[in-house]
């Protein structure tokens, strides 16, 4: 058990695997996970992980509030989901085809997803987005998608955020608004006449180092509007969202059905697995689009997808993610209240953001998360965080006594 009492040892084997790693990985780790723009202090390499902790490569444990950034919805290692993917790897996971376990998990989804008529299954977030622009250009027979100024939905050339490596041209049908501004999405829907083939929003504006946005009733309102007025598709990233607001949608409480979603990372609670689900009246078009994967059918993860969707409804994942986001929340605003700092947590509270006013380098948000660290708590400065099933309000409590150290370390810097 991680306590208030915790202090993290030196990072010395850390220390010795990245120099390996410098000598053969371009820059010693790539991509999302690499460590190099946080502050020094956090662990780029891991040993061991149980529920809602993580253990790095010199034995310093942490209450992990990234979920290896969101796949883990269960908690490490759940029994349940492991136990599934092991027995189905015991008979057959890749061959020349699928196993049953396709079917299985594609009329699992179908079942719990309102906008859902069919399912396809592939590995990755940008796999699936991908496949949803595909699906959506086949459909209407244009080119243009709308997506929101600084949205993440994947690493291909048309959508990734560094364009080292891309060219203007692969991105040029994209036509860009602001998240949650109507007449932004107007004009940019406006400005390319009849060929519109999709809208792609994410399910809240989680960019990375600003404040989260839900979407308001009435732009998810006019996305839907708008996507039927032109007869384009209204294309749903729930890639990073899906199965934490709501297991139907993340837009269901809002009333509003896609016509193409995208998922992943949680979806397998860790194992490699990702969805595109739509309604019928796309179902030729998915079916005429050429998308594919040596690994794509997989049966070991369909397994692990399919124990993961089960278990979140009999456990009622999402409630008991909220219940606990909420008593984090709570306990951070009174702390920084009694200090006198002023802090911003925005998004759901099952996937947090916590930012400090008039801190545009993250100085304080460094400090903050890198004292929690040292406390045990496993948080991130700028991007959103996961809470899990798998947390207890012990880790809570003891979350909070983290948190009480960073923010007095902000108090006494200020």
């Amino acid at each position: 058990m991680v306590g208030s009492s915790y202090i993290q040892k030196k990072l010395l084997r850390d220390h010795s695997l990245r120099a390996r790693a410098e000598k053969v990985i371009p820059g010693g780790m790539w991509g999302h996970m690499s460590v190099k723009a946080l502050p020094e202090g956090y662990p780029q390499y891991f040993s061991n992980a149980k529920g809602s902790c993580l253990t790095d490569v010199d034995g310093n444990k942490y209450i992990d509030f990234m979920c290896g950034y969101g796949p883990i919805i269960l908690g490490h290692k759940d029994e349940d989901v492991d136990t599934a993917f092991v027995e189905q790897l015991r008979e057959i996971d890749l061959a020349n085809g699928p196993s049953e376990k396709l079917i299985d998990l594609a009329e699992l989804m179908v079942d719990i997803i309102p906008a859902a008529d069919w399912a396809m299954f592939s590995k990755n977030g940008t796999d699936a987005t991908t496949a949803c622009v595909m699906i959506a250009r086949s459909k209407t027979g244009r080119r243009k998608i709308a997506v929101a100024r600084g949205a993440y939905h994947g690493a291909a050339p048309w959508c990734t955020p560094r364009l080292a490596g891309t060219t203007p041209e692969d991105r040029s049908h994209l036509v860009y608004f602001n998240y949650n501004d109507i007449n932004s999405l107007e004009a940019a829907v406006s400005s390319v006449g009849d060929d519109l083939a999709g809208i792609l929003v994410s399910a809240f504006r989680h960019d990375t180092r600003v404040d989260q946005e839900l979407p308001s009733p009435n732009f998810a309102r006019a996305v839907r509007e708008i996507a039927n007025r032109t007869e384009a598709a209204l294309i749903l990233d729930d890639v990073r969202a899906g199965f934490r607001i709501n297991l139907g949608g993340s837009w269901e409480p809002l009333g509003i059905h896609p016509d193409l979603s995208a998922w992943s990372k949680a979806l397998g609670n860790g194992f490699p697995i990702a969805s595109v689900t739509g309604k019928d009246v796309y179902r030729n078009a998915a079916q005429q689009v050429f998308v594919t994967g040596s690994f794509w059918c997989g049966a070991a993860a369909m397994a692990a997808a399919h124990a993961t969707i089960l278990k979140l409804i009999r456990m009622d994942a999402i409630s008991h993610m909220e219940i606990l986001g909420n008593m984090l929340r709570d306990g951070i605003r009174e702390q920084a209240s009694q200090l006198g700092i002023k802090v911003r947590q925005t998004g759901p509270v099952q996937m947090p953001q916590i930012l400090f006013h008039e801190d545009p380098e993250f100085r304080l948000g460094n400090l903050f998360c890198i004292t929690a660290l040292k406390h045990g708590v496993y948080l991130h400065p700028w991007h959103n965080m996961f809470l899990s099933a798998a947390h207890s309000e012990t880790d809570i409590e003891l979350a909070l006594t983290a948190t009480q150290h960073g923010l007095e370390a902000v108090a006494a810097a200020n």
